[in-house]
């Protein structure tokens, strides 16, 4: 079978990327708006870009009505967000904050999540996660206009934090420690437990 991306619909283009591109990584991105009001969402197109200078990067779509979501608006106005890495206990959470609410409505709040305060940048992460990046904003760029249009954030990293509680013994993150988890195709994930070398 052939698919030509310019003959179907938007959504089973969607379709066809996340049930080929798996496991992805979730970015659960926290941001702030101009009114100080935080917004936590979770993006699966997502990944790491370099390490010189550190760079990671998120793709935010438009919402149904062509307009950029919270999450893209904040970053473009004050060039700041943390990402947030997703383990196994936050899964819930997580989704919980997928859902599509107003600008004005805080999603630690909606979720019962706790803040906790930054070091570099002035966006709060999610207390209590194993590790977050501080990013400041180096480029974003409209990929797709309108309707489920396709957006590029890319950050540079100024601060990691990581809970001791994963750090190894050379004081570096420990993956053998960290439970993340992937998103698959359509309502699906996967735990990143079973591992080989």
């Amino acid at each position: 079978m052939i698919i030509d991306p310019n003959d179907v619909s938007i959504s089973s283009v969607y379709e066809s990327m996340v049930a080929l591109i798996t496991p992805r990584p979730i970015a659960w991105v926290s941001t702030l708006s101009p009114d100080g009001v935080a917004n936590l969402a979770p993006y699966s197109f997502f990944g790491g870009v370099g390490a010189n200078p550190p760079t990671v990067m998120f793709c935010p779509v438009n919402r149904l009505d062509g307009t950029a979501k919270d999450t893209l608006a904040n970053v473009r106005a004050n060039g700041q967000f943390v990402v947030n890495v997703v383990t196994e206990e936050f899964a819930e959470s997580m989704k919980e904050t997928a859902a599509d609410v107003r600008p004005d409505e805080d999603e630690f709040v909606l979720t019962g999540l706790q803040k906790a305060p930054s070091v570099k940048v002035d966006v709060p992460r999610v207390a209590d996660v194993v590790a977050a990046m501080e990013c400041e904003m180096l480029t974003s760029m409209q990929l797709g206009p309108g309707r489920g249009g396709a957006n590029l954030v890319v950050g540079r990293i100024v601060s990691f934090y990581v809970a001791d509680s994963v750090t190894g013994t050379n004081g570096l993150p420990d993956p053998e420690r960290i439970f993340t988890i992937g998103r698959m195709g359509g309502p699906r994930y996967t735990r990143t437990r079973d591992r080989f070398e």
